[in-house]
């Protein structure tokens, strides 16, 4: 609930560099039609590539990223199982507001396993990191939905919204409702009927364990150091001064 301090570019990337992540900047322009004519309009995006290249997160903020909650996307991970693969074997996707913390702590999982599309764990252990840390599981979904005490939590092995890449090919076929495919989601919500605060989406694919490292970051109770507080949660949030 404490926001993204209005630095989540910086913080994470800050973070990619420490673990010796490079940085490549995109840059990419287009056409549009003004009052005085054509004219360009450049946009800049900056991708960062894993030592493997098996791994990589992409800020993509200016590039006009698709919506999550009626927010932007601001960053997209992705990881692949080898090389020989152009293509991601899964994505996540965070939009503006999630708490850098919580990303960079799955970024430090990510970066640590050996085979980032391995997986290893069950969905038990998503909701086993917050639960133990006083999340309360849904009483009609026990096994696959969980929210803060305050119900202004929510995180939910649910159905994935559109436009979320993943390489599990019933993740482009799937109609039917039997056929869902399903993957975590998180977000925030300030109020009940308010607009969500952040949004975090993993497609299908996306190995348990590293849900669980971002899980376990966003339920923690440790406190972060803010300077700019969200306006529509700040009469929900503990302060406590800085040391």
């Amino acid at each position: 609930m404490a926001g993204d301090d209005g630095r989540l570019c910086d913080v994470v990337a800050d973070s990619l560099a420490g673990l010796g992540w490079t940085s490549l900047t995109a840059v990419r322009g287009r056409r549009e039609l003004d009052e005085l004519g054509d004219h360009q309009v450049l946009r800049s995006t900056v991708l960062h590539i894993s030592p493997d290249v098996l791994r990589w997160a992409q800020w993509v903020l200016p590039d006009e990223p698709f919506h999550l909650g009626d927010l932007p996307v601001a960053w997209q991970v992705s990881a692949r199982s080898d090389t020989t693969s152009s293509l991601a074997d899964w994505s996540a996707y965070f939009t503006l507001g999630v708490p850098g913390e919580a990303i960079i702590d799955l970024l430090l999982a990510l970066d640590e396993c050996g085979q980032p599309s391995a997986v290893s764990a069950g969905p038990e252990v998503v909701l086993d990191a917050v639960t133990g840390r006083g999340w309360l599981r849904d009483a009609d979904q026990p096994h696959t939905a969980a929210m803060h005490p305050t119900f202004t939590a929510r995180l939910s092995l649910s159905e994935v919204p559109p436009l979320i890449q993943d390489a599990d090919p019933s993740a482009l076929t799937a109609e039917a409702e039997e056929q869902r495919v399903m993957g975590w989601q998180a977000w925030a919500e300030p109020a009940m009927g308010a607009s969500c605060l952040w949004a975090a989406s993993f497609s299908a694919s996306v190995p348990h364990r590293l849900v669980a490292a971002f899980a376990s970051s966003l339920s923690s109770t440790t406190p972060v150091l803010r300077r700019v507080l969200p306006e529509s949660t700040r009469d929900q949030l503990l302060r406590v001064p800085a040391s």
